[in-house]
């Protein structure tokens, strides 16, 4: 297949990106929060940019048409889209069973993995390193994991009839498993890195996931035209000079700089 034609830059206004508008239909509105670099964030001149605002661009070029980019908190992006506010959600949002109550997802284009970051002295003692597996850590009956109340840090580990204490908040977190008074912390991989790069004498990262979250497109209940399109879409990133090649030439370097062992292919692989 043909290279997708896509030079994934930025034109124009803040919240308007041009993709070569062939239809005369309105803009394609994609939803996404601009406060979660790489994925989605703004530049030095508040113009969106980041990995899914290219999967943005790369959706209307495919498609013919214009997209704007719709700054949504994360929280306000189903209501947006049922609200008829946005026509597309692109925000790396994880497919869920509750969701798909709300919205209709699109096949699986990414996978956000959920690692862990450990007490060095917890992980020398329990003979834990780097390449230590889920099963490794899942072994030691009595590791302490802390997390936060509802979400995958806490849920995971009480999954598995851990002890979970409880943080405020995830620097709380990461403190309390970097002072030794919890052993684990499961996150997702930028916080993990960012906690161990802050803590690089008192922490390591064990990388095997414990879970591999699927991302994917989300639009209203009942729009099968562009769904269809959407995965149809999809279906073309594994191509060669498709869009995982062109993403991976892109932020390879960047994603290698912030999690200092794998590229966009960490994203992408189960």
């Amino acid at each position: 297949m043909k290279k997708l034609v896509l030079l994934l830059t930025l034109v124009t206004s803040i919240f308007i990106l041009s993709a070569c508008n062939t239809s005369g239909e309105r803009p394609l509105r994609v939803g996404m929060d601009l406060r979660y670099p790489p994925f989605e964030t703004v530049n030095t001149s508040n113009d969106p940019e980041g990995i899914s605002v290219d999967v943005a661009l790369a959706l209307g070029e495919f498609l013919g048409r214009e997209v704007e980019i719709v700054n949504t908190n994360f929280a306000s992006l189903i209501p947006a889209l049922n609200a008829g506010d946005i026509d597309i959600i692109i925000a790396s949002m994880s497919i869920t069973e509750e969701r798909k109550q709300s919205v209709d997802f699109s096949n699986p284009y990414f996978y956000f993995k959920i690692i862990s970051l450990v007490n060095k002295t917890f992980a020398t003692e329990n003979s834990i390193t780097v390449d230590s597996t889920v099963e490794d850590l899942l072994a030691i009956t009595d590791a302490s994991y802390v997390g936060i109340a509802s979400q995958v840090s806490a849920t995971i580990p009480a999954s598995y009839g851990k002890t979970v204490i409880e943080a405020t908040d995830l620097s709380t977190a990461v403190e309390s498993v970097a002072q030794g008074t919890s052993d684990i912390l499961l996150m997702s991989a930028n916080p993990v890195v960012d906690g161990y790069k802050a803590n690089t004498e008192t922490t390591l990262v064990v990388w095997d996931p414990f879970v591999a979250s699927p991302i994917g497109m989300a639009v209203k209940k009942g729009n099968e035209t562009l769904l269809a399109d959407a995965n149809r879409f999809i279906e073309t990133f594994d191509d060669e000079g498709g869009l995982y090649d062109v993403l991976s030439e892109k932020w390879d370097a960047l994603l290698l700089e912030k999690l200092g062992r794998y590229g966009l292919e960490f994203y992408t692989n189960v």
